[in-house]
């Protein structure tokens, strides 16, 4: 039976970073963000649902999910999200399901990152437990400023349409710290690895 952990934050918290090292100590990331990603570039499997649901409009020349328009839709239309949602959720599941039978037999436990797990509750019964990326919601916004490019306006509806900071670490078996200094990681990430390596075992 395969331990997994769910790991979360809000966006700029630095959920790549702490999986990036989680990933150097030889456990298995599934990522369902670049899941969502391969289900939406061009050639897509997700594409033609969401051209039909959507429009055209929706799509880059390359034929790949234009995001900005995407987003300006979703935020126009809320009920857009739960349609865009009821496309891609599915897939997305699908898909981490195989990758977590693929590849967890060589992994002492998995990882499993969702963004948004929090808020699609579905997660919580896939995973022993959840691990939370946690830092300021000023940090978070200068991050994806930088990063993004997006408007402070922008990030904020982002950040609106996200779980809370209270709810997110409300849920959280473990909080990683990334307010500071990307240095700062390692550490912490050790502690959990060997914590989680010993859960592993019990559960094995």
């Amino acid at each position: 039976m395969t331990y997994v952990v769910g790991l979360t934050g809000g966006i700029g918290s630095g959920k790549s970073a702490v999986a990036d090292l989680f990933a150097a100590r030889g456990v298995l990331v599934v990522d369902t963000d670049a899941i969502a990603h391969a289900l939406t570039a061009p050639g897509g499997a997700a594409m033609p649902a969401i051209r039909a649901e959507f429009g055209d409009q929706v799509a880059g020349a390359n034929g790949a999910l234009d995001r900005a328009a995407m987003r300006a839709i979703v935020f126009a239309d809320p009920s857009a999200r739960r349609r865009l949602e009821a496309i891609l959720h599915p897939m997305i599941r699908d898909a981490s399901e195989r990758r977590l039978a693929d590849g967890s037999a060589g992994s002492p436990y998995v990882i499993l990152m969702v963004p948004l797990l929090i808020e699609s509750g579905g997660y919580r019964k896939r995973v022993d437990r959840i691990a939370v990326v946690d830092c300021a919601e000023t940090t978070q916004i200068a991050r994806v400023m930088s990063r993004n490019g997006l408007a402070r306006e922008e990030v904020g509806r982002i950040l609106a349409a996200q779980a809370t900071r209270a709810e997110r670490l409300a849920a959280a078996d473990d909080v990683i710290d990334n307010d500071g200094a990307l240095t700062e990681l390692p550490p912490r990430i050790e502690r959990l690895h060997q914590q989680y390596l010993a859960s592993s075992r019990r559960v094995g």
